[in-house]
């Protein structure tokens, strides 16, 4: 919905690596045409966004109201007023409760064991090998869907069929509409027959954690727990497949200084992760959407009742006035600021605890076996999927 910054949209579709788009320096409010054509008026500045995604008078429900500006509809699952993301208020709160427990930060390192060994077999059977070999159908692909499949307890059918049900719950708008709607039946009709199946016999597995919780809370319709536990199976495996891609596309393409302090010091692992997940972003998109519920002065500007708003994460995540563009360049220095890669307030991503560790692992332990890894072609001639909101490449050659 927001209107882009890639210049490269005159000519096609976007082709510059996430790492190098541009981003205009953050300012006041302002009044902009998003690239739909909607009017709305889009945040920059990290006080502004953080304010906007904090404030209850900014909500995502009633941008699908009656009262509504006029906006295209978002495809895919995204775009589904069942989704959590799409509800405020108590349905919002009671579908959240379902999900808080489970992704503590402390529920989240109880995980670290087994997802370690993940990556550790994933590891294992990338060095048997023979280089070069391409680090997405190896490492940044399977590794995730692993992760996943495992957290939500699924079945080998239904990790075969996760990047098919993606291109659909995360669609860009590109895929024709009789073949969206086949695509999402049949993904909801999975995500039904899982809860039923969670129901007659639970284990110990996130499904099952979901259902309890569930029962326990009352009043959550099934429309919304399915269109819940599909939003975790794709957005669990696609953010960080999308996030290493993206980044072993950045470290060995134009960082390979980091590479082997990435690999000998987990500390300092830790914080470049955290610095990665700030700077690179999932896609093209440069705002997520609100809804002004009453006049609302953000940053010396009003607001009016009833505008679209677009919190660009991006711009405030390279504020100056937070974070000194000194440090930028400083992959291991602490962020001076909580990013806003995950959002904030109550819409705040509540798998981000889990997508740091995936990276952090996977980056960490990557660097630590591989010393040598580097790329075979250079970043600026790699091929993107397309067809999501999020962007990666589609083949990362390396060798070592």
């Amino acid at each position: 919905m927001p209107r882009s910054h890639d210049t490269d949209e005159a000519v096609g579709p976007p082709s510059l690596p996430l790492h190098r788009l541009r981003f205009d320096p953050p300012g006041p409010p302002e009044s902009v045409t998003s690239s739909d054509g909607t009017r709305a008026w889009e945040v920059s500045r990290y006080a502004d966004v953080r304010m906007v995604l904090t404030d209850p008078r900014f909500g995502r429900a009633q941008l699908h109201g009656p009262d509504a500006p006029p906006r295209s509809d978002e495809p895919g699952l995204v775009g589904s007023l069942d989704l959590m993301f799409n509800q405020d208020g108590e349905d919002h709160l009671r579908l959240r409760r379902t999900l808080r427990r489970a992704f503590t930060p402390r529920a989240v390192a109880r995980w670290r064991p087994w997802i370690a060994s993940i990556v550790e077999q994933r590891l294992d059977q990338l060095a048997s090998c023979t280089p070069p070999v391409d680090l997405v159908a190896r490492f940044t692909l399977p590794l995730p869907v692993e992760v996943i499949s495992r957290l939500m307890g699924l079945d080998a059918m239904a990790q075969e069929r996760l990047r098919h049900w993606t291109q659909y719950a995360f669609s860009d708008g590109s895929h024709p509409e009789e073949e969206m709607r086949a695509g999402l039946a049949e993904f909801a009709a999975f995500g039904s027959a899982l809860l039923a199946e969670r129901r007659r016999a639970p284990g110990d597995d996130l499904t099952s954690v979901l259902v309890r919780a569930a029962d326990a809370e009352g009043g959550i319709p099934e429309s919304q727990l399915v269109d819940l536990v599909c939003g975790l199976v794709v957005g669990g495996h696609d953010s960080t497949m999308t996030m290493l891609g993206n980044s072993l596309l950045y470290l060995l393409g134009e960082r390979p200084d980091s590479w082997p302090r990435l690999g000998a010091d987990e500390q300092a692992a830790g914080a470049l992760a955290e610095r990665l997940l700030h700077l690179v972003p999932l896609g093209d998109d440069r705002g997520t959407a609100r809804y002004a519920a009453a006049d609302t002065e953000v940053g010396g500007v009003t607001i009016p009742a009833g505008s679209v708003v677009l919190a660009d994460c991006g711009r405030a995540n390279r504020d100056p006035e937070v974070f000194p563009s000194r440090q930028l360049d400083d992959l291991f220095a602490p962020l001076e600021a909580p990013t806003l890669s995950f959002g904030a307030g109550p819409h705040y991503c509540m798998g981000a605890w889990l997508a740091r560790l995936e990276l952090h692992l996977s980056l960490h332990r990557l660097a630590a076996r591989f010393p040598g890894l580097r790329l075979v072609r250079p970043a600026d001639g790699v091929e993107w999927r397309r067809g999501t909101t999020s962007r990666s490449p589609e083949r990362i050659v390396a060798e070592w």
